[in-house]
């Protein structure tokens, strides 16, 4: 009868220690980098829609924090991280054609002069 008690009491300290998430900082910290990434390229809230999306998200991720609800502030900044790095990718891939179309534009106006000039 005594294992049987030790073992109850061994269970419920286990489920104890699952059922209390630790603050997410590090993910809280990565999401921060990840918004100033984006912003630094370029991406803004108003014409990229994903970095509202990361803001908005971060913004819950510190509410859920400030409540110590941390596994909702762990999913929430997670999010948000994803988001704005998918909003950095898009304004790069964004840049990145706008200077393949500039370089596309040069290509064909020299070859224009080269096919005159002979």
């Amino acid at each position: 009868m005594s294992n049987r008690v030790l073992f109850t009491a061994l269970a419920v300290l286990a489920l104890a220690g699952c059922a209390s998430d630790p603050a997410p900082n590090e993910q809280m910290r990565l999401t921060e980098q990840a918004l100033e990434q984006a912003k630094a390229v370029g991406a803004t809230a108003d014409e990229v829609p994903e970095m509202k999306l990361a803001k908005d998200k971060f913004n819950r991720a510190k509410g859920s924090m400030a409540g110590e609800s941390f596994k909702n502030a762990r999913m929430r900044a997670e999010q948000a991280e994803l988001d704005a790095r998918l909003a950095e990718a898009k304004v790069l891939t964004q840049k990145s054609e706008e200077q393949l179309n500039v370089l596309n534009t040069r290509i064909v106006r020299l070859r224009k002069q080269l096919g005159d000039a002979q």
